[in-house]
């Protein structure tokens, strides 16, 4: 169990760790070679050029003005200088109100330290309960709960602290959900026009004997929204191909690197070995054989092209419909469109940048069977996954090395080993078990098929948080107490098993201490180092480079990846919300984090998918309503039981006030208003009477491998019919159940794009 020098001694490493790595952060960015890795955005905008284009040799890489080292810290009052409205036009809406998450822990835990150490660790200090028992402690753990003898009168005072906490948190947390919702609101009001506007995802289409899929969406559009449908898309199968024409950009990225070295040494050609990673089988010019790889798979890509347009299999029954409005697309994406709920089932599209391809493929029917599949392989990860995390707490304490390595006990004894093993060791080991685990929770989530990379990370990151609530919280707590109070608990009678789990449940705080300080501290510090895009630009840089539009495509704007990053957050909320009543001495560190962390994200801006604050606030709630029941056991453990009636109301409110931001405040985020929506169309109708909507909708929507390519039929064009909108006509449908129509098919065959005219 680490003491009080073990953690001064984590705080010392971790600090001097984090300054370490903003110092190489400071030095980094004022080099001119790695000015488009940290301000790649700028470059991208057009709005910087690069320092290298002129000057001296050597300043073309390195930074001679010495007075430049002297201000190496002022990007920290830079960043928190910029105005939240220039902010949201420079990174969107969506880096402000992740910002405002760190912005709320900083609100709702700055007064909660101060009330819990002006009232708590003074009536936890004044105690000496833990030195009449048998349990392993240290100094530290006289700041906690578990200081209070059994069944002691100064349990009111947590009741009351726990009141005051739940009150502020709900308070904070109702004024953040208004603020981001008229941020939102005017967000909405204020934006560009984009294809997503006016663009309906249609799932679930049935099939039809008589129509193709293009035809049947065409029909039914023209039938039910005859005013306002404008156009539609097929989705295609699309995979294979995607993956031939990855495949033959790589091979002309090695092309390029071979040609590149060649014309710096044009006496000897390059070579290359045909087998696995160009290290085995036989040598060949390498030039040639990468022009082969890709005439080959030009020709297969070209046959499989012509296959995916062809083949009706190659049609999935899902489409992209837009409108001539936004309205129009609005009322389509939030009604049911027919008696029957299970098909022709309509969504917004996400923005064609956030489209996630492969998933669309996916038969809709197997998506609940996908999701089951995911729910179990989940279940098994959590459980399997405990069982490291026990390895791990078993070898942070003194007593499990000395018992599973006893000839490492003198080396195990020295002083600093011993505060390095209790200090820093235990949040290291956890950081580093749960270094792959992002990965393989978006996996899990890219099988259940999701549509867009919005909606994988906030699948991953709910995912994520369920992870660490168990995993991290529960086992660690779990499985750390009962290693570290092993002898005590074999000697324990049954019934006073629940008063010791009380006792140490609370003094678990210091192992959480260290993971703040090694996730927290040092983690945040690491990431706005950007070594990861630091390394792969300068190697891109120097093998593949060879022209402007090349050294763009080697630059990372980079992002916060938000399914691992919000969980980690949210973890932060729950510890501080559970320990700010029970051993108060965690706020402080966690108080760190949020503030450091946000001075940091102001700099690495955040840009992705836009409705993830509902989740945040619902996890928040979540771990208030934790620490609640949490207390409320706590203290029936402690021999305090008389606070059950009063404890028990606090969640209860707390669920009702969840239930209240829900209903007022989340409609803003998950649906567009119908007025706003006819607002815009009305405005954009008076700004630009011209504007053809239809030619800027034509190809948002098509999968980019059959973007740029030169097609001799006329799928992708926009048929246009000026005089239909003056007919009325009555024209057959291919359909024997219903012969007539509202109005003229404008497109026959199973091709995969239509449209109507626009009105004029």
């Amino acid at each position: 169990m680490a003491t009080l020098s073990d953690i001064g001694l984590s705080a010392a490493f971790n600090i001097l760790t984090a300054i370490a790595f903003l110092l190489a952060f400071a030095f980094l960015r004022l080099q001119p070679i790695n000015d488009r890795v940290y301000f790649p955005k700028w470059y991208l905008r057009g709005m910087r050029d690069s320092p290298i284009s002129s000057g001296a040799a050597v300043q073309k890489f390195v930074n001679l003005d010495a007075r430049s080292y002297l201000k190496f810290l002022n990007w920290m009052p830079a960043a928190l200088k910029m105005p939240q409205d220039e902010l949201i036009n420079h990174a969107g809406l969506d880096s402000v109100v992740y910002l405002r998450i760190y912005l709320t822990g900083l609100k709702i835990f700055v007064p909660i330290t101060i009330l819990a150490f002006l009232v708590l660790v003074p009536v936890n200090w004044t105690n000496d309960a833990l030195e009449g028992m048998t349990v392993v402690h240290s100094d530290i753990d006289k700041l906690s709960i578990s200081n209070i003898p059994y069944g002691s009168k100064r349990f009111i005072a947590h009741v009351a602290v726990a009141y005051a906490i739940t009150f502020w948190t709900c308070y904070v947390l109702l004024r953040e959900y208004q603020i981001i919702a008229k941020l939102r609101l005017r967000f909405l009001a204020s934006e560009k026009r984009r294809p997503d506007q006016f663009t309906v995802l249609v799932r679930n289409i049935p099939q039809d004997p008589d129509e193709s899929i293009s035809e049947l969406v065409e029909h039914f559009f023209l039938v039910n929204h005859p005013d306002h449908y404008l156009r539609h898309q097929v989705v295609y199968n699309a995979n294979k191909l995607a993956d031939l024409v990855e495949k033959k950009k790589k091979m002309q990225n090695w092309l390029d690197y071979y040609r590149l070295k060649y014309e710096r040494n044009p006496s000897e050609r390059p070579t290359t070995k045909t087998g696995f990673l160009g290290c085995f089988g036989s040598k060949v010019d390498a030039i040639d054989h990468y022009k082969s790889e890709i005439e080959k798979i030009g020709k297969e890509e070209a046959e499989e092209r012509k296959k995916v347009m062809k083949d009706p299999k190659s049609v999935v029954p899902a489409a992209f419909v837009s409108f001539r409005s936004r309205w129009g697309a609005a009322v389509c994406a939030q009604t049911q469109q027919t008696s029957n709920p299970t098909v022709w089932l309509t969504e917004w599209a996400p923005e064609p940048r956030d489209v996630y391809w492969n998933n669309l493929s996916i038969p809709f029917v197997s998506l609940t069977v996908r999701r089951l599949i995911i729910a179990v392989a989940f279940f098994f990860l959590n459980f399997f996954y405990v069982f490291p995390i026990a390895f791990v707490q078993s070898l942070a304490n003194l007593e499990g090395i000395e018992k599973a390595l006893p000839f490492l006990k003198p080396l195990v004894e020295l002083p600093m080993i011993k505060s390095f093993i209790q200090g820093i060791l235990p949040g290291l080991a956890l950081k580093i078990f749960l270094i792959v685990l992002p990965t393989i929770l978006m996996f899990m989530s890219k099988f259940e098929g999701l549509i867009s990379q919005s909606s994988l990370e906030r699948r991953s990151a709910s995912k994520y948080y369920v992870f660490l609530f168990f995993n991290v919280f529960l086992g660690s707590v779990v499985a750390g107490s009962a290693l570290e109070q092993l002898k005590t608990l074999l000697h324990t009678s049954a019934n006073e098993l629940p008063r010791l789990i009380g006792v140490s449940v609370p003094m678990k705080a210091t192992f959480f201490i260290t993971y703040v300080m090694v996730d927290g501290w040092t983690g945040i510090a690491g990431e706005i180092l950007r070594l990861k895009p630091l390394v792969f630009f300068h190697l891109k840089n120097f093998f593949l480079v060879k022209t402007e539009k090349d050294r763009e495509e080697a630059m990372d704007p980079g992002s916060i990846c938000f399914d691992s990053c919000e969980p980690r957050i949210q973890l932060y909320f729950l510890l501080g919300l559970i320990y700010s009543a029970v051993t108060p001495l965690l706020l402080p560190y966690i108080l760190v984090f949020f503030g450091f962390a946000y001075v940091v994200y102001r700099h690495q801006q955040y840009e992705s998918g836009a409705q993830f604050w509902p989740s945040v606030h619902g996890r928040i709630i979540t771990a208030l309503i934790i620490s609640q029941l949490l207390l409320l056991g706590l203290l029936s453990t402690k021999g305090f039981e008389e606070s059950t009636p009063a404890l028990i109301v606090l969640p209860v409110l707390t669920f009702w006030f969840y239930k209240y931001c829900k209903h007022r405040y989340e409609p803003a985020f998950v649906r567009n208003p119908l007025q706003e929506a006819m607002r815009k169309d009305t405005l954009e109708r008076a700004r630009e009477p011209n504007f053809d909507l239809k030619a800027y909708l034509a190809s948002s929507y098509l999968h980019p491998v059959f973007k740029g390519c030169d097609h001799d039929d006329d799928r992708y064009s926009v048929v246009d019919d000026d005089g239909w909108m003056g007919e009325e006509v009555i024209v057959p449908t291919k359909r024997h159940s219903r012969r007539t129509t509202p109005a003229q098919s404008k497109y026959d065959g199973s091709d995969g794009l239509s449209s109507v005219p626009e009105k004029s």
